[in-house]
């Protein structure tokens, strides 16, 4: 009877929990819904609720496998990425909260550019930090007490009490977490740093359930809450183990690519950037190329029919870098990069085979990107997403990157974040 770890994943279309044993195994998952949300208003008790949910649902399929909660002994919480709110000392919102994708922050970039090292994390219009600024501007009682992330804010309902977060979440709001500290010139800024949280190692102790909770779920008294992570960081420790020179492609809407490495690399004037977790960095930047091109041309069914008649160990001669629509993070930051897919050819097989190839080649260009900056090339690519269950992809981008490919552990942020944690105990 080993204790078990929950983690909780509040990923961008709901909430998932999966609790693990000591060995990190799947023991069990679950889901729950955020609700309807307004768009330009979200209320951040909407993602409580919906952690309520999950969690409901979570204990019940527990019980239904006989498996007492009370062995779960630690909890963790993963978020999307520069999603945050501001709330009062009994963690009440009092502004609305801002999302990952929040942008026209213009009047707040311009202060930022202002005092900012250049390239620097805090930078732009889309930039966490300007959502701070625009935040704490709505704030007009000064009636707030913590600056919370999104996973911050969970946790913090967990336990009781806010002001804390981990190194993953706060990097983009501008923590150093090499430093370990905030910037100096933000006090001239204009923040108020009394609302900024102590930020912990990912899948650190934060502190003890909230007894209201744990009675609420059947839960051990005992159980520690820890910090937790982003929900594309969960996913990467999901999808990889945690070790030096694993790499992770997830093929989406968009590609996102990640290595974990013993050297800090950041180069945000490429979007490139590094999270400090264990004993290394996770190196990342995530590509607009990806199936949200794709889609644009062929429906799944189509992509499906048509991979079947490509060669995959013929390369392609067509030139293309899909996208969606005009604009690039990574490998080259670029937000009027066109997309380049024609001309088109009368075949719909080599239509797609060079669309597929030309989104190798991004692959590679970001692992070469990476490599070019002191990065080691990888020792092995988990690929995850939904472009990984095509088997054609596969051996077309294992022909570029001049490697094979290794499925990913598991799908499930949430399984990631319960893994931290274990590891953390």
């Amino acid at each position: 009877m080993t204790d078990l770890s929950l983690g909780i994943d509040l990923g961008t279309s709901g909430i998932r929990s999966a609790v693990v044993n000591g060995a990190g195994e799947v023991v069990s998952t679950a889901r729950g819904t955020y609700g309807p949300q307004d768009a330009a208003a979200i209320d951040a008790t909407v993602w409580w609720n919906g952690v309520l949910e999950c969690l409901t649902n979570q204990i019940a399929a527990l019980c239904r496998d006989d498996v007492d909660p009370a062995r779960i002994k630690r909890v963790g919480v993963d978020g999307t990425s520069g999603s945050m709110v501001l709330t009062d000392a009994d963690l009440v919102p009092v502004t609305r909260a801002l999302i990952y994708n929040s942008d026209g922050f213009k009047e707040e970039a311009a202060q930022i550019a202002n005092l900012a090292p250049d390239p620097h994390i805090t930078r732009g219009t889309s930039s966490a930090l300007a959502r701070a600024l625009r935040l704490q501007a709505e704030d007009t009682g000064n009636a707030a007490t913590h600056l919370l992330h999104q996973a911050d804010f969970i946790g913090a309902k967990l336990m009781g009490q806010g002001g804390v977060s981990d190194h993953n979440n706060a990097l983009k709001t501008g923590y150093d977490p090499e430093a370990e500290a905030w910037p100096d010139w933000y006090d001239a800024l204009g923040l108020r740093l009394e609302l900024l949280p102590n930020v912990l190692p990912a899948g650190a102790a934060a502190g003890p359930i909230a007894a209201d909770v744990a009675a609420q779920f059947s839960l051990s008294a005992n159980v520690v809450v820890h910090v937790g992570t982003t929900d594309s960081i969960a996913a990467f420790l999901a999808a990889a183990p945690l070790r030096l020179g694993m790499a992770v492609t997830s093929l989406g809407t968009t590609l996102a690519i990640k290595l974990l490495s013993a050297k800090r690399i950041d180069a945000p004037e490429i979007g490139l950037y590094s999270h400090r977790l264990g004993d290394g960095w996770l190196v990342g930047g995530a590509s607009n190329t990806g199936g949200g091109a794709l889609l644009q041309h062929f429906d799944a069914e189509q992509m499906v029919a048509l991979s079947d008649k490509i060669d995959p160990a013929t390369p392609s001669e067509l030139d293309y870098y899909p996208l969606a629509k005009p604009g690039e993070r990574f490998p080259v930051n670029d937000p009027h990069l066109a997309p380049r897919m024609g001309p088109r050819p009368a075949d719909d097989v080599v239509y797609l085979h060079g669309l597929l190839e030309g989104i190798a080649r991004v692959e590679r260009q970001c692992y070469d990107a990476m490599v070019a900056r002191g990065a080691d090339w990888p020792e092995t690519v988990f690929t995850a997403g939904g472009g990984a269950r095509n088997a054609t992809w596969t051996k077309i981008r294992e022909r570029v990157l001049g490697m094979p490919l290794t499925s990913a552990l598991e799908g499930e942020a949430a399984v990631g974040t319960a893994r931290l944690i274990q590891s953390n105990a």
